[in-house]
């Protein structure tokens, strides 16, 4: 059997990878490998831990690394703690082939300590671009230590070749995000109600706003602005908790803050991936700058106020509306994304990132790929 290293470090990833790890877990020919880390094993951020193991998945490692501070030395030596948990974890647990997503620092720390083991990394989501975080140098990053790629669509597979990647390497498989909608059995509005506390038949917004890495020192000026506009709104306001990146602890701060303040808002810790799909397809909007509102939020037709720089440079849906962070902005894009113009206009909207079916690439690659040839790479020119 070949067995496939999966590392994940937040209930973000972990749905993303769920239409992955079912499908690995089923097939007589793979081991599923978890290496489990950051946000998962905080009590702070939920302990998703325990999600992990209600699914029915066995856990092969737990890698502690996330340390309490948020500030750049506790993240710098979070990602040295992760280097070191993961390289211990290898000589305990070696796979035939390691598979991360994304960007996250954790995902860094695992893909470092891979490399002087030899094991052939394939990457989830490469050859995107965040030109307001820290995530953005390190999506590339591991795109240049990884061996094999799995892109959400052509344009993000040219970028990945135009870094020196051999297109043989380099998949168009679209969003395995994607692949959850068409197996959850999806909230009602009465049970949301609840469950969440909403005033019936109240509209919403859905708000998840994360820190601008390369801008964190102005995060609270940043919240104020997001919580002013949207405290000048007549809707109910939903909140999601950040990750866990550089000043995430005031964020989480301000949004308790607001909601202490009013009723119309409510705040979540942590919740499971069918309750936030299930969010998003009864909000009136959402407001933020998560990659959710970008890539998942087209399949619900939901427009999105994307706010500031955070995902700058990504591939935006029509349903994504652009504001600055400032109170007059977002507020105008909330006005704009709740009109009925708005949501007429979203009708025929089909996501660009893909169709469903991405883990059944990802799986079917994993399962046939020469692994060991993997390990030696050619650098790409372009002509």
């Amino acid at each position: 059997m070949r067995s496939i290293g999966v590392v994940t470090s937040s209930r973000a990833d972990y749905g993303i990878y769920l239409p992955i790890i079912r499908r690995i877990r089923t097939d007589p020919e793979l081991r599923l490998v978890l290496f489990v880390t950051g946000m998962h094993l905080s009590p702070d951020f939920g302990l998703t831990v325990n999600a992990i193991k209600a699914d029915g998945f066995e856990i092969s490692e737990q890698i502690e690394m996330l340390l309490a501070s948020d500030s750049p030395e506790g993240i710098a030596k979070s990602m040295g703690l992760g280097a070191i948990g993961f390289s211990q974890a290898y000589s305990r647990t070696p796979v035939d082939l390691l598979l991360v997503l994304g960007d996250r620092f954790e995902m860094l720390a695992a893909v470092v300590a891979a490399l002087p083991f030899n094991i052939p990394v394939a990457h989830i989501h490469g050859g995107e671009i965040t030109e307001g975080a820290i995530d953005d140098c390190i999506r590339h990053a591991i795109t240049k230590m990884s061996h094999l790629h799995f892109v959400a669509t052509g344009e993000y597979r040219q970028r990945v070749i135009q870094m020196g990647e051999q297109p043989s390497r380099v998949i168009v498989s679209g969003a395995p995000s994607l692949d959850n909608l068409s197996a959850l059995n999806l909230m009602n509005r009465e049970e949301i109600e609840r469950v969440y506390g909403l005033s019936r038949n109240s509209p919403f917004l859905l708000v998840t706003y994360h820190p601008v890495t390369l801008d964190h020192s102005s995060t609270r000026g940043q919240m104020t602005e997001v919580i002013a506009a949207l405290e000048a709104t007549s809707v109910d306001v939903f909140f999601t908790y950040p990750n866990a990146d550089m000043s995430s602890r005031i964020i989480v701060q301000e949004i308790q803050e607001a909601a202490k303040r009013s009723s119309r808002m409510k705040v979540a810790i942590s919740m499971g991936m069918r309750a936030y799909f299930s969010l998003m397809s009864h909000a009136a909007a959402m407001v933020g700058n998560s990659s959710s509102g970008i890539i998942e939020a087209a399949s619900f037709r939901l427009p999105v106020v994307n706010i500031g720089s955070r995902q700058r440079g990504r591939i935006c849906p029509p349903n994504v509306i652009d504001v600055e962070c400032n109170r007059e902005g977002i507020e105008k894009g909330i006005r704009q994304a709740l009109s009925a113009e708005c949501r007429q206009s979203l009708e025929t909207l089909i996501n660009p990132f893909g169709d469903g079916k991405a883990s059944e690439r990802i799986v079917a690659t994993l399962k046939s790929v020469a692994v060991n040839t993997l390990i030696h790479k050619e650098f790409h020119a372009l002509s």
